[in-house]
């Protein structure tokens, strides 16, 4: 580092006035904030501080508020919101650490390199808190692929997100992926990630320790990121390309030896506090370690290794330059981090130290850049109840065509890119690296072995973006129900939830009030279903020039199978495998086509009220399911959502390539209606009176409906017959993707 030229450039930095605070983002009254803190004029390192920390991306000032009412707490929760990660019990001395986050903004901007570093990100929320990462998920919205741009998108996004995690080594299994013209200027990428360490091996983000060294570890720091943050809390506009320096730039090879390096040195006992260096880089981690300890830091930020010559403390501080860890090791003991690290080729550098003073004390060269108080920035930043106005919600149903021809409507269906299938992304995934994976990427859930233990962890990811445009409690509800059935349909019973909730402006009133009533339906149905939220992201000003996405409250639930059969992967993954079994039908149809792929797909109508989400039906149904698979009475089981019965027995077809011929009383129209609470599963014959009287002690609607066999997808309905070869069909939905794609 020239220490000389940094001074040079820091003697032309700007002053700083409110119109400066304004192009950081701050408000007037934050800015005023600021200075009530500080008692004076910020500098320039100050004012970035607090412009970072200060940002919906870290603060969540416009959602706190209503977050507080998700059930944070149950008899699996180890570690709730608040930390890098959450943590549930798992039995036989294990825990699970898990969370998502969003990297929207970057991955618009730069699709690659967004992606990438997007996992890599979320890989280190959950290494820092001691656990070895075993599973990723990633739930992915573009806009309509008529365009080079979006093809672009979609191409670069999972290419980063394949890229990084089979670089690292760890498998990716499932998650979801739609298109909707609303994400046309804003996609959507959420990242999730899960690791296990045992329970008495737990590590969190505190700088405790009065005189313990403050330790950087991992990569050197550039220019990539710097504002990252603040990026993240804006909305876009024309100018969205100039903000490419913003987006940082991944290395999944440093990344792997840093998750060796890390996980070794936490066994030596020496390590008091770590986290990654995410968002804000070191700001936030700094920071948010010295608020949770209560204690305060000093750096000296000429000592923080570099990459770029002349960086000054303000991008020193704000710079998001990936693969970098802040360390607190126990005074004296520097020397055992050291040993391990340079064993995996990585330096350690001693950067400052903790004190009892409350405040972070920066120098550079002597000089003293900041000096702030730790709590006001963090704990105490401003937090607004954003005012709200309730759009109006449609009370009559969504006025569709009849559907005179249901073949023809399941095969067009089949060919968009919404329902076609998604082999061409996944397939670019390693989705069985590391051995444990029972069930990948196409399931309803994805299943992994919890090595050394009779146990599985379940994964799933879910949302519908229109249920919640049309309805947002409704949708945050659907969100959240839907997660726990998927669980329930491979077995499992959900013991965590982390979510990511993309929403639009929240200064906008209509988006605030989505935001809320989303956030309210979500709440209410884990309460019903008792799943305690865990961890979590926020992701606002996801619109571009006025126009917002969808509101998609993303969410990846985890659930337990505390004894996984020898025969999961035949009768867990969702698909008829056994000529000869009985089909059975679970649940209530309502005719209900309100915000369906059906009305939107073929019809382009998105009207009409959402289905009804009846959550003491949900919670029977997923008892039901679970119960019946312990019992060994399923050979599958598939959970209806998005295009209804016809869409769930097509792909129920597609997985062992044999046909299926049901008969029900439903009209052409209601075989894609999406009524909640229901699932198709197959059973052998001897066993559908035993799952019927079951059905019925627990309360859920069942019916005899069909078999399993033939080449043929047969379903006799009221007034006539839908019948479709099973290899055409098939066609269609494997080639619907490529060809959207151009590939």
């Amino acid at each position: 580092m020239s220490v000389a030229a940094t001074l040079e450039r820091m003697a032309s930095e700007p002053p700083v006035d409110v119109e400066l605070a304004r192009e950081h983002g701050l408000s007037d009254q934050e800015y005023e904030i600021l200075r009530g803190f500080l008692g004076r004029d910020p500098s320039l390192t100050e004012l970035g501080i607090t412009a970072a920390l200060f940002s919906e991306h870290c603060s969540y000032k416009s959602s706190k508020t209503w977050l507080r009412e998700l059930p944070t707490e149950g008899d699996r929760v180890v570690q709730g919101p608040g930390e890098n990660a959450g943590i549930v019990d798992v039995g036989h001395g294990w825990v699970a650490a898990f969370k998502m986050e969003s990297h929207n903004h970057p991955s618009f901007i730069e699709p690659y390199q967004g992606a990438a570093t997007g996992v890599g990100g979320i890989l280190r929320d959950v290494f820092t808190m001691g656990a070895r990462p075993i599973a990723c998920l990633d739930s992915l919205r573009f806009g309509p692929l008529d365009t080079p741009r979006m093809r672009h998108l979609v191409d670069g996004v999972v290419r980063g997100i394949g890229d990084y995690g089979n670089c690292v080594g760890i498998p990716t299994v499932g998650g979801e992926t739609g298109f909707h013209r609303s994400y046309r200027g804003n996609i959507l990428v959420n990242a999730f990630a899960l690791g296990v360490c045992r329970a008495e091996r737990i590590f969190k983000g505190r700088a405790a320790g009065v005189g313990n060294p403050i330790l950087y570890v991992g990569s050197r720091t550039g220019r990539d990121g710097i504002h990252g943050a603040t990026m993240a809390s804006e909305s876009f506009d024309e100018s969205s390309e100039a903000k490419r320096p913003t987006v940082q730039v991944g290395d999944p090879f440093t990344e792997k030896v840093l998750l060796e390096a890390c996980l070794e040195v936490m066994k030596t006992g020496v390590v008091v506090g770590i986290q990654d260096m995410g968002a804000a880089g070191l700001t936030s981690s700094c920071f948010e370690m010295a608020d949770r300890a209560g204690t305060g830091i000093e750096l000296e930020l000429e000592k923080v290794p570099l990459r770029e010559a002349a960086l000054t403390p303000y991008e020193i501080m704000l710079s998001e330059s990936q693969e970098r860890m802040v360390l607190v090791a126990e005074a004296g003991r520097e020397d055992v981090v050291r040993e391990v690290f340079e064993r995996w080729g990585l330096s350690v550098v001693p950067i400052g130290r903790v004190t009892d003073s409350g405040r972070a004390r920066l120098t550079f060269a002597g000089d003293v850049v900041a000096d702030m108080p730790v709590r006001a920035l963090v704990d105490q930043a401003p937090v607004y109840e954003r005012p709200v106005r309730a759009l109006e919600l449609a009370a009559a149903p969504a006025d569709l065509p009849e559907c005179h021809d249901p073949a023809a409507a399941l095969a067009a269906l089949l060919a968009t890119p919404e329902l076609g299938d998604k082999s061409w992304i996944c397939t670019q995934y390693d989705s069985t690296v590391r051995g444990n994976t029972v069930i990948g990427p196409g399931g309803d859930a994805a299943l992994l072995r919890l090595e050394g233990t009779p146990s599985a962890l379940a994964l799933t990811s879910d949302v519908n973006p229109v249920y919640c445009a049309l309805d947002p409690r409704a949708g945050g509800r659907q969100a959240v129900a839907e997660a726990a059935r998927n669980l329930a349909c491979v077995g499992a019973t959900p013991i965590g939830l982390t979510d990511c909730l993309n929403f639009g402006n929240p200064e906008r009133p209509e988006i605030a009030w989505q935001l809320r009533e989303c956030i309210r339906g979500m709440a209410e149905a884990c309460r019903e279903l008792a799943v305690p939220v865990v961890s979590g992201n926020v992701s606002l000003y996801n619109e571009t020039e006025g126009r917002s996405i969808h509101p998609t409250p993303t969410v990846a639930m985890v659930g337990l199978l505390e004894e996984l059969p020898a025969d999961a992967w035949s009768t867990r993954r969702g698909c008829f495998s056994s000529p000869g079994d009985r089909v059975v039908l679970l649940g209530e149809d309502r005719g209900e086509l309100g915000g369906s792929t059906f009305a939107r797909l073929l019809h382009d109508v998105e009207a009409g009220p959402p289905p009804v989400v009846d959550l003491p039906s949900e919670r029977r149904l997923a008892e039901l399911l679970r119960r019946a698979h312990g019992s060994g009475l399923l050979t599958m089981a598939h959970d209806l959502s998005e295009g209804g019965l016809a869409i769930a027995l097509a792909e129920a077809c597609f997985g062992g390539r044999v046909g299926v011929l049901v008969e029900v009383a439903l009209s052409p129209l209601a075989l894609f209606s999406e009524s909640q609470a229901r699932a198709i599963v197959a059973v052998p014959p001897g066993s559908v009176e035993t799952l019927l009287e079951l059905a019925a002690a627990i309360g859920v609607p069942a019916l005899d409906a069909g078999s399993v066999g033939g080449d043929r997808l047969v379903v006799r309905f009221d007034g006539g017959v839908l019948d479709s070869g099973l290899d055409a069909l098939h066609r269609i939905w494997r080639s619907a993707l490529p060809k959207a794609l151009e590939l």
